[in-house]
């Protein structure tokens, strides 16, 4: 079994550019747990209550999840809370008890489960999953001085004091940019959903562009699930050998991937001529088998930290993890190690946003005084059906950046 993760202890050497992608309360992002996130086949939900406790530690800390929410919700949930199992089982020092509360997959719901967790002397919150809840939540805890660490990847909730600890889509667009520039390309067309995703997805690539010197030659927005009458209209700019564009950034999930991908092939498009950029939702087989993305690059976590996390949670639970499981799992053993070294500060505004930040299942990360957070990010090539790494995650994460 491999020894649980440890705080960073210092800054050091860093990433050439800001990262983390952000969850938004869509579907198509992160945050849906039916989203590309999940790996299967996905755990069964078992039976929870929302008094449950993990741990015996002296320190307190609360998990809130959507226990009893329906569908994928459930078995995200039930993933989630595996994970937590898992990594107080591997932290060192039984430094915490978790208490375990069921916010119903609603705002409602986690309002009554923070405020049941302050009143039990819960010092730390982990969760929401969604971005509602941890609104609601996040009053409750704001009035009693209570930090969170949430895992919604819409970053609108992320305040002084609520940290997301999710996949930002804003670093993830940042980091396959700036590789993309560093790759000697110069021009940007967009394919761009009309999802929350898809909107912040096209904010920040005109950051990232105007940063990296880059110029986006044009953008076609289409209705979610419905990118064919947008391919057409870009075809002069991406198809054939006079294509005007060098790049094609498409900020779309494995459900519709596929979709454009055939109305691409219709077009005349060449990946090897116009590089195809993507996000983390690109991380599953089913978009490595596209052949109009051979060739392409997309920004992730390091996968490698979390299959050694998946391949430990299967030998203790028998099934897969889904791929968000790794939050919670990092969360849990974060509040331990900070518990474990920094004694009465352990979860204080300046510990907690520590420019050096923490080595986690899925590389290095720190929270920013926002609320949101740096994520050392990964560049893979689709080529021949699978995922290569072709740019490693920054092993740290400079100060001040």
């Amino acid at each position: 079994m491999r020894p649980p993760r440890r705080v960073a202890q210092a800054p050091a050497a860093a990433p050439a550019e800001p990262q983390f992608e952000a969850d938004i309360p869509s579907e198509g992002a992160p945050e849906s747990p039916s989203s590309a996130y999940a790996a299967g086949p996905a755990p069964m939900p078992g039976p929870m209550g929302s008094g449950m406790t993990i741990g015996n530690g002296p320190v307190r800390v609360a998990l809130i999840l959507p226990l009893s929410g329906q569908g994928q919700t459930a078995v995200a949930a039930q993933s989630l809370r595996n994970a937590a199992d898992l990594a107080l089982s591997e932290s060192q020092g039984g430094e915490l008890t978790l208490l375990v509360k069921d916010d119903r997959g609603t705002p409602e719901g986690a309002r009554d489960a923070a405020s049941q967790a302050v009143t039990e002397g819960a010092e730390l919150i982990l969760g929401p999953l969604f971005a509602g809840s941890v609104q609601a939540a996040g009053q409750v805890a704001r009035q009693t001085g209570k930090p969170i660490i949430a895992f919604s990847t819409d970053a609108s909730v992320a305040t002084r004091g609520i940290y997301l600890l999710s996949f930002l889509v804003q670093a993830e667009v940042d980091r396959i940019v700036s590789f993309a520039a560093s790759q000697g390309r110069r021009s940007i067309a967009a394919l761009v959903p009309e999802t929350t995703y898809g909107r912040v997805a096209e904010a920040q690539l005109q950051e990232a562009a105007a940063r990296q010197g880059l110029r986006i030659v044009a953008v076609e927005r289409y209705p979610a699930g419905q990118p064919q009458g947008a391919v057409q209209r870009l075809a002069r700019v991406i198809g054939g050998p006079s294509a005007q564009a060098d790049a094609l950034f498409l900020p779309e999930n494995g459900d519709v991937l596929p979709v454009v991908a055939q109305a691409l092939q219709g077009v005349g498009f060449n990946p090897q001529q116009v590089k195809p950029l993507g996000t983390g939702v690109w991380n599953e087989p089913r978009v490595f088998a596209l052949p109009a993305l051979q060739g392409s690059w997309f920004s992730a976590p390091d996968n490698r930290g979390f299959d050694a996390f998946a391949t430990r949670y299967r030998a203790r639970f028998n099934t897969d993890p889904i791929r968000l499981a790794t939050l919670s799992y990092d969360a849990v053993t974060l509040a331990a190690a900070l518990t474990r070294v920094q004694g009465s500060q352990r979860f204080a505004e300046g510990v907690l946003t520590n420019p050096a930040g923490f080595a986690g299942a899925d590389g290095v990360f720190r929270f920013r005084a926002d609320g949101t957070n740096d994520r050392a990010l990964a560049v893979q090539e689709i080529r021949n059906g699978a995922a290569v790494m072709v740019s490693g995650a920054p092993k740290t994460l400079v100060a001040g950046n």
